[in-house]
């Protein structure tokens, strides 16, 4: 399975040993250079477009860099690795791209090390889980710009009105939905199989039934008997049940459910930070705690991060070290997760959010963020292994799916992906 969170208080103190010293691709007389990136939005609407986050960095920046100008082109995830990956097939490749993989570019060679770009403090201010997530051949390519955990949420007003309590295990889970499903509430569990993320709802399955993608190795393990115990109980204790509302899981995708949950029609779904702002603004009462497993919470939930990184093709690599350690100072990073409701990927700023009482809705997500592990974004595999889930997943928890075939079915397209590199 991925490495896990090692603590942050080593990354702190490595941070405050270094703060002195200077980059190794720090800028000193750069001249009238103007850089390129290319960023996901973030925002679900023109008032909260990233496009504003990014104006208004890139004017402070070049107030304090006169020779560096920066010029931010910003995309729908719908469409931002698209346009990426064809400025690169192009031969115009972005200075920087900030998008959802780095993996492949750097097995080709095209970008810069976080090494040959950020000041020592910088480097070691990143989480270490997110920096390790971030590496090719224990080389970091890959710079952590956004993350997030999962918690699962709860309609309080059902609850309460059910007299039911939060689940801590699966049968509580179980339990909990039967109730709902008494009193008529149309998806007691919402189980969002569909092809939108189909990947992240089974990996925080996988994980909470102890195992995951890969084993302690890091190899694509995903028929693990342990994984087929989940599914399994999956398919005959929850949507065997018709627990988990009226769409099957295999065509339930994360928004159509995230919508359901923000009308009141779910009793309990997975999600993560943007839930809470979604659910509140249309006055939806709700709780959230840690994801059960079979016995007990689960010791482990999904973390997700999105990546910046570099492209060597233009030969910028000092003065995007300039820009870089600025996007990662500490005042930045807060707001961009605070624009967003996304948690920090450095030390520094989660310590702050931590300590910010305005901020302790975030708190939960934070404490899970030691025990999160991330998809093997490492491997150029992946992009190809998570296709395979979202084609396929939702097969396994049909009234006749076979998950031992189905997990077999994608184990061996993963070791065959993992075989070609």
């Amino acid at each position: 399975m991925q490495r896990r969170l090692r603590g942050l208080t080593a990354a702190v103190a490595v941070w405050g040993m270094t703060a002195s010293l200077a980059a190794c691709g720090a800028s000193e007389g750069s001249s009238n250079v103007t850089l390129t990136l290319v960023a996901a939005d973030y925002g679900d609407s023109a008032a909260n477009s990233s496009e504003k986050y990014w104006d208004k960095l890139v004017k402070a920046f070049e107030a304090k860099n006169p020779d560096i100008k920066v010029k931010v082109s910003v995309y729908s995830w719908n469409d931002v690795d698209r346009k990426v990956k064809e400025m690169v097939a192009e031969g115009k490749a972005p200075d920087m791209a900030q998008i959802g993989a780095y993996a492949d570019y750097a097995a080709d060679g095209k970008l810069y090390s976080a090494d040959d770009l950020l000041s020592i403090p910088v480097q070691a201010d990143f989480l270490p889980q997110l920096s390790e997530a971030g590496e090719v051949d224990r080389v970091q390519y890959g710079m952590p710009f956004a993350a997030s955990t999962r918690l699962l949420f709860y309609n309080k007003t059902l609850f309460k009105e059910a007299g039911i309590t939060p689940p801590k295990s699966w049968a509580d889970l179980q339990a909990a939905a039967r109730v709902l499903k008494s009193r008529g509430v149309k998806i007691p569990y919402a189980l969002p199989l569909g092809p939108e993320e189909a990947q992240a709802e089974t990996m925080m399955w996988l994980l909470s039934g102890g195992a995951g993608y890969t084993d302690n190795v890091g190899t694509y393990d995903l028929d693990s008997s342990e994984n087929i115990r989940t599914f399994d109980w999956l398919r005959d204790d929850l949507v065997g049940e018709d627990l988990t509302g009226p769409t099957p899981p295999g065509k339930l995708n994360r928004a159509h459910a995230f919508a359901a949950f923000t009308r009141g029609d779910v009793g309990m779904l997975n999600g993560h930070p943007t839930l809470m702002q979604m659910a509140a603004k249309k006055g939806v009462k709700f709780g959230m705690v840690p994801m059960p497993g079979p016995n007990g919470p689960s010791k482990a939930t999904i973390g997700v991060a999105d990546w910046m990184m570099a492209f060597k093709q233009n030969g910028r690599g000092e003065q995007i070290g300039t820009f870089l350690d600025y996007v990662y100072s500490e005042k930045n990073v807060l707001a961009f997760s605070h624009e967003y409701d996304l948690l920090p990927v450095t030390t520094s700023a989660s310590y702050a959010m931590s300590d910010d009482k305005d901020d302790r809705q975030l708190a939960g997500f934070l404490e899970e963020l030691p025990n999160s592990e991330l998809y093997p974004v490492g491997k150029t595999s992946w992009a190809q292994v998570s296709a395979a889930i979202k084609q396929q997943i939702g097969k396994a928890v049909t009234k006749n799916g076979k998950p031992a075939s189905i997990l077999g079915q994608i184990q061996r397209e993963a070791a065959s992906a993992e075989n070609a590199e």
